[in-house]
C-alpha cells in the first residue's frame, strides 16, 4: 500500500523548485496541452477518452470524474485523500509513472518548470 500522506508532503517540496502557477502562461499552456489532447479534454464539449475531462482538475480531489473509470493506483490514492493541488500537479506532470506506479497515464511527462506551469494556468482557466 502506497503511503499517500508521505507522497503528499513530498510533492509540497517540489513547490520549493517550481515556480508559482499564477505565474504561469494560460496561452502558452494551451499550446503545451496540445500534447495532451489525444487522451484528455478540456471545456465546454470535452468528453472522456483514454484519460478523463481534466475540467475542474486544479484543486479537484483525484478520482472526482464518476464517468471515468480509473486505475487502481489512482483509486488507491483518492481514497488516502489525493487532491490535484498545485505540488502534486507538477510532480505528476514531471514523471507520472514516478509519482503514481501504477498509473495508466503513458505519458512520460514534461521536463521544463515553466511548461508545467503553464500547462497548469491554462487547466485553472477551466474551473
Amino acid at each position: 500500500m502506497i503511503n499517500w500522506k508521505a507522497k503528499v508532503a513530498a510533492a509540497m517540496l517540489v513547490t520549493l523548485a517550481v515556480p508559482a502557477f499564477a505565474e504561469g502562461d494560460a496561452a502558452k499552456g494551451e499550446k503545451i496541452f496540445k500534447k495532451c489532447k489525444a487522451c484528455h479534454a478540456v471545456g465546454d464539449d470535452a468528453k472522456n477518452k483514454v484519460g478523463p475531462i481534466l475540467n475542474g482538475i486544479v484543486g479537484a480531489p483525484a478520482g472526482a470524474n464518476p464517468d471515468f473509470k480509473y486505475s487502481d493506483a489512482l483509486k488507491e490514492a483518492a481514497a488516502g485523500g489525493l487532491v490535484w493541488d498545485e505540488a502534486n500537479l507538477a510532480a505528476f506532470l514531471t514523471k507520472p509513472k514516478d509519482f503514481m506506479k501504477g498509473t495508466k497515464m503513458s505519458f512520460a511527462g514534461l521536463r521544463k518548470e515553466s511548461e508545467i506551469a503553464d500547462v497548469t494556468a491554462y487547466l485553472a482557466t477551466f474551473q
